[in-house]
């Protein structure tokens, strides 16, 4: 919806960082050089047009580039890959290098989809990575690409029956043919999305800022446990600390994490394991607390933290601590304070802001409250005849534009897929028609009709192509 920033860190970190706090599950696309692995990619993470680099030439896809997929109530990592060869061309110096990655894309995986090209047929090199994938323990979908037309499709993939992995899917990664059968043969091994019902276990909280904004002293007021250090000194906290609360029927887990500092102060040493550790524990968070200091402005590296937060899913809370040392307060001041806020963590406009003095304890109870608002918007389902009157409302007020070449996309239904955070798969004519003004105005008048306050959603466009009424039909 919003602009996507990443978080200023070194690209080998970055990279790390994206591993180790990736979505519950990972899939590695591999196979031999130009049978379409990063169109394959491209598809599965909804980049198509961009993300990793297609082109008709071998080895173009050099190092593992990572995405974000949807599927069904499942989130998960795809891995995209280099080519696979096992015997090395002296004249080709970065065989070895890709080779290497991929096999360490597959060490990471939960499952592989083995792509090869159904024009060209089952080659040796398809056989050898056959042979090696069968003797790996992880799950194979063998995709066999380039397949453009029906007809001929499911002849060009029994040519590869004989890899003994199964099924193979005939697919077009140009086209999108077949991607939804290959999609459900490979969330297979994944099983039922898992949603936990509330109350089914405690309430994981993370607490998140740069270094000083008080985070380790409001996890001591709010637990009443002193046993995080506090100190003035920057960078006291040095990991993640876990801390359970039990509080009128109710149990939280609170996560008080390292400051996350800006990308070019982290080093290699116990800081940048400090930074991997606190993104880590807002993955595994069901409500982030972003920190941050009253008497100071917002950095940029706030900005990042919210935008983080947002692109995890994760439901949130502005905490704007040290209240109690501003002097002069009034009305007027907060309402300019909060406009300030508003303003610089746009990513998290959503989210409830707080006022509060982890040294005081000002306000700091009525932080439960804001967490337990959040937590339950976070997972709360809306029904179908309720979502699509709000969806008609809106396509009715505001059809979706036309294209420059006259095309205008059709919008047929939408249906809550998932929670955790609230998921609206749309169902449309062609996902892109539809630009991210407009994607933007339809999550505005759904959170507008619908509430969410405090948690993200997603709207995800889905191309529908039995024929029905559109809602915006003239």
């Amino acid at each position: 919806m919003t602009a996507t920033r990443r978080l200023a860190l070194t690209p080998w970190l970055a990279a790390a960082l994206l591993l180790d706090v990736a979505y519950s599950y990972t899939i590695a696309v591999v196979g031999r050089p130009n049978v379409g692995k990063s169109t394959i990619f491209n598809r599965v993470t909804s980049k198509f047009g961009g993300g990793a680099l297609v082109f008709d030439e071998p080895g173009v896809t050099r190092d593992r580039t990572y995405g974000q997929g949807f599927w069904g109530a499942h989130e998960f990592t795809v891995v995209d890959t280099g080519g696979l060869v096992f015997d090395d061309d002296p004249d080709e110096v970065f065989l070895p290098q890709i080779r290497q990655q991929a096999l360490a894309a597959l060490g990471e995986a939960d499952v592989a989809v083995m792509v090869v090209d159904g024009k060209e047929g089952c080659t040796v090199l398809d056989s050898d990575i056959a042979a090696f994938l069968r003797k790996q323990d992880v799950p194979v979908v063998l995709a066999v690409n380039k397949c453009e037309s029906h007809v001929s499709g499911d002849l060009q993939a029994a040519d590869f029956w004989g890899l003994g992995l199964g099924d193979p899917i005939p697919v077009s990664g140009i086209h999108g043919t077949g991607m939804g059968d290959l999609m459900d043969e490979v969330i297979k091994p994944f099983g039922p999305a898992n949603e936990l019902e509330e109350g089914e276990k405690p309430l994981a909280i993370a607490i998140l800022g740069k270094p000083n904004v008080g985070k380790s002293s409001l996890l001591n007021r709010l637990t009443g446990v002193d046993r995080a250090i506090v100190s003035s000194v920057a960078g006291t906290t040095r990991d993640v600390i876990d801390q359970t609360l039990k509080r009128e029927g109710k149990e939280y887990v609170f996560l008080d994490t390292a400051g996350v500092r800006r990308g070019s102060k982290v080093g290699r040493g116990v800081e940048e394991l400090m930074v991997r550790r606190a993104l880590k524990a807002a993955r595994r968070a069901d409500v982030c607390l972003l920190v941050i200091d009253a008497t100071d402005g917002l950095s940029e590296q706030e900005a990042r933290l919210s935008t983080f937060a947002n692109e995890a899913g994760r439901a949130c809370v502005v905490v704007v601590n040290k209240w109690d040392l501003v002097a002069n307060k009034d009305d007027r001041l907060y309402r300019t304070s909060r406009s300030y806020v508003e303003s610089k963590l746009t990513d998290v406009s959503w989210a409830q802001c707080i006022y509060v003095s982890a040294k005081t304890g000002l306000k700091t109870q009525e932080l439960f409250k804001a967490i337990d608002a959040a937590a339950e918007q976070h997972q709360r389902r809306v029904g179908t005849s309720v979502m699509n009157e709000v969806l008609e409302d809106a396509v009715r007020w505001q059809k979706p534009p036309s294209t420059s070449t006259g095309k205008r996309g059709n919008i047929y239904y939408c249906a809550q897929v998932s929670v955790k955070p609230p998921t609206i798969a749309i169902f449309c004519n062609d996902p892109e028609l539809f630009s991210l003004n407009y994607r933007k105005f339809l999550e505005t008048q759904m959170r507008k009709s619908l509430g969410f306050a405090g948690t993200p959603i997603r709207l995800l466009f889905r191309a529908r192509r039995v024929a029905r009424d559109a809602l915006n039909k003239d």
